[in-house]
């Protein structure tokens, strides 16, 4: 899987800088989700699969340590904390309670983008990421090479934005992803409409017949989910 199209959780109650980092790293090619809050967070990571997060500590209700410590008894996903706080002691409390990195407010995008990049290069994909062919019929989809080919090897050409469609469906198989929760995920303009057009494209290319899908399934009222040999 490359790097920059990891999948991201941004956990920051400011909603204008929640909004900033969830474009900015988006403009960036990550994947990105985003919570208003700890118990957010913690309910989308019972969900998805994420490679990396970025949290803030001054958060109500539940800070950004507290959240990291409660994290830490059951999950070892990278995380970089954000915080106004700048002095030392602040720092060493963060790292401590078992954060990757710190970035004190106000930062560079490009810097946090930097770190992310190290952090990612350092940590293995988990083990439900480390499947990376996925047996689609007919088809054959490399979630690492992005690459969608037929059984006797042949590329089936497939757009950069059916690629992100699919690798993101595919890195959660059997999972319902709805047409809002896919638009934000994609970004670049990716509205929920569009959302249906690229798999109904995608489907011609997968499917043995389009219209009764077998592996890019419509459930109806929540979304679409993939589904494999």
């Amino acid at each position: 899987m490359e790097i920059d199209k990891a999948h991201i959780l941004v956990v920051d109650d400011d909603t204008r800088l929640r909004a900033l980092l969830q474009r900015f790293l988006q403009e960036n090619g990550f994947l990105v989700s985003a919570a208003k809050g700890a118990a957010e967070a913690r309910d989308m990571l019972k969900q998805y699969v994420f490679d990396l997060l970025v949290v803030d500590i001054m958060m109500p209700h539940e800070s950004g340590l507290e959240f990291l410590a409660k994290l830490r008894q059951e999950d070892n996903v990278p995380v970089i904390l954000l915080t106004a706080m700048g002095e030392t002691g602040d720092r060493i409390m963060g790292l401590e309670s078992g954060a990757d990195d710190y970035l004190p407010k106000p930062f560079e995008p490009k810097e946090l983008i930097l770190r992310i990049k190290n952090i990612l290069r350092r940590f293995p994909l988990s083990n439900e990421k480390q499947q990376t062919k996925l047996n689609l019929g007919l088809c054959r989809y490399d979630l690492e090479s992005k690459e969608l080919t037929n059984l006797s090897g042949q590329i089936i050409h497939i757009t950069p934005v059916e690629q992100s469609l699919l690798s993101l469906l595919g890195q959660k198989t059997g999972q319902i992803f709805s047409r809002d929760r896919l638009s934000e995920l994609l970004g670049a303009g990716q509205g929920p409409r569009s959302i249906d057009v690229q798999v109904t494209r995608l489907r011609k290319k997968i499917e043995k017949d389009s219209k009764n899908p077998r592996y890019l399934q419509t459930v109806r009222g929540k979304g679409y989910m993939l589904l494999t040999d």
